[in-house]
């Protein structure tokens, strides 16, 4: 199958951009959230269920940016990936950006975590070249610029710029591909030579020198330029300043309800949710 690598930085025209983050395998969470764009009765549909109950794009004028840590922790990460894939082929090129969380991160670096158990680490060798084939491609990147937000995994304090990051990440896949068999020094290199990225923070990491991948967002300042991000999860959509945090899913997993989307016009930001009765409200961020 051919996916169509993302090839823009920022989408013409005036989409409406919906951001989801840290499905983290919960796929009836994510298909919710997706879902309640459509179910709100003031958007158009994102997606569509199938008879199988698969989502599909619904061919409306959206960018969805699913920003990072698609995978780990729940009981569904193929289907997970399956659907990010699927909306990738289906959507125009550029239209579904699938951004690197820490836990896509660790396919690529898998040496910088202990993740025993975990989906991300336990790749094979071929399935594991199969998404650096996909990240050195631009089926993965690190960042999008929205209207007044910029979006990645985690956030930075300081300005960085789209195109580069997201280079690091393409050429960084292309790096490891190259290697036949024990990458270990490599992704040794990348690490130290892309922190902006890449780079764990102290403790252990998300600490305040933490990368694109890892910052928590306790360490985001509210005069840090106008950023999405997704990484550290809440209840509710949380703003500080300049700042917005979306993760929304997995504190509400557990719970009817509470799973959303974020969406972005030129001139405003709205979260999207499913309540506990199944219906959907919209307001601002």
């Amino acid at each position: 199958m051919s996916v169509p690598p993302a090839t823009v930085e920022r989408t013409s025209g005036d989409p409406l951009i919906v951001h989801v983050s840290d499905i983290h395998g919960y796929l009836t969470d994510a298909r919710s959230a997706l879902l309640a764009v459509g179910d709100s009765g003031q958007y158009p549909d994102l997606v569509r269920a199938d008879e199988s109950d698969r989502l599909h794009w619904a061919d409306n004028d959206y960018v969805l940016v699913v920003n990072g840590d698609v995978i780990d922790r729940g009981p569904a990460n193929e289907e997970c990936l399956e659907m990010v894939w699927r909306l990738q082929e289906e959507a125009p090129p550029g239209r579904v950006r699938y951004q690197l969380g820490n836990h896509e991160l660790a396919i690529l670096l898998p040496s910088f975590v202990r993740w025993p158990g975990a989906y991300s680490t336990g790749l094979d060798a071929a399935d594991r070249r199969e998404f650096l084939r996909r990240a050195s491609e631009g089926t993965v990147t690190a960042a999008f610029e929205g209207y007044q937000y910029r979006y990645s995994h985690a956030g930075q304090n300081e300005p960085f710029d789209v195109t580069r990051v997201n280079d690091v990440v393409r050429n960084a896949a292309s790096e490891l591909l190259a290697v036949d068999g024990d990458d270990r020094t490599v992704q040794k290199r990348l690490e130290r030579r892309h922190g902006r990225v890449f780079a764990l923070g102290s403790d252990g990491g998300r600490g305040p020198d933490a990368g694109l991948c890892w910052l928590d967002f306790t360490h985001l300042d509210p005069s840090a330029p106008p950023q999405i991000v997704g990484h550290t999860k809440r209840v509710d959509p949380v703003r500080n300043g300049n700042v917005v945090c979306g993760n929304i899913i997995r504190m509400n997993h557990r719970s009817a309800g509470g799973e959303g989307v974020l969406i972005e016009s030129a001139d405003s930001l709205e979260v999207v949710r499913r309540k506990p009765d199944g219906s959907v409200s919209v307001s601002s961020v």
